[in-house]
């Protein structure tokens, strides 16, 4: 549970302090509630809490600390809309607000007033409604009527089945006719295709004849030589 504290002085005018735990009151810096005046002492008083309950201690203070303008000597019970005051600093003590408890009955009891709300069905939606069900749903036979169409049944009458169940006088499309030149039963052969050799290639190839050449025409004439030379020497 939060105490809360309101200064009420001139010089703290406004001023909030909330407690909710143990706080040193005074002018140390270590202080949790600082008052920066001369008339206060570096360690003035203490907040203490106790079981939800707040007791202010005077720390043997200088100028003293008052509740209610009484003096205390060392601890004092605070109570709501008490004045506790430091040297002539005054603030003014509110006790923390006491949450009202709620029955178990009355916290699983759910009241839920009788609504009866009007519904108002759009003027589209009521024609809409309101048109005959036999106008809208026909049936393709209904519609194809309405188009000048005869019904199946009717369509029926005047078609005659053979005895294999197949329709007569229905003319039956014939395919086109086949040239007289078009043998149909002649094997079919891919045609051949001129593949045209390029010029590169040709100048290539008549090259490397024309060396081949040489090349045979230079190997018969060292063996010529070989064949005379022996001769010579033998």
């Amino acid at each position: 549970m939060t105490w809360k504290l309101k200064a009420i002085s001139a010089e703290l005018e406004g001023k909030e302090v909330l407690i909710n735990k143990d706080m040193l009151v005074g002018r140390h810096q270590d202080a949790e509630i600082q008052l920066q005046s001369a008339e206060v002492s570096r360690r003035h008083a203490a907040f203490l809490v106790k079981d939800d309950a707040l007791w202010v201690q005077d720390l043997k203070s200088s100028n003293g600390t008052f509740v209610n303008d009484v003096r205390v000597d060392d601890q004092k019970l605070l109570k709501d809309n008490d004045i506790v005051q430091f040297a002539s600093l005054k603030f003014h003590v509110y006790a923390p607000a006491v949450q009202a408890e709620v029955m178990p009955e009355q916290a699983s009891t759910v009241v839920v007033p009788d609504v009866v709300e009007e519904i108002i069905q759009p003027v589209e939606a009521i024609a809409t409604s309101e048109i005959d069900q036999k106008d809208v749903e026909k049936t393709a036979a209904q519609q194809m009527n309405e188009q000048g169409m005869s019904e199946l049944s009717a369509r029926d009458e005047n078609v005659q089945l053979s005895r294999d169940g197949m329709p007569t006088h229905i003319g039956v499309p014939k395919p086109a006719p086949i040239p007289k030149d078009v043998d149909i039963h002649a094997p079919s052969t891919p045609e051949a295709c001129d593949i045209k050799t390029p010029d590169v290639c040709v100048e290539k190839e008549a090259e490397t004849q024309k060396n081949a050449q040489i090349g045979l025409i230079t190997i018969i004439a060292l063996v010529i030589l070989a064949v005379i030379a022996w001769l010579f020497f033998k």
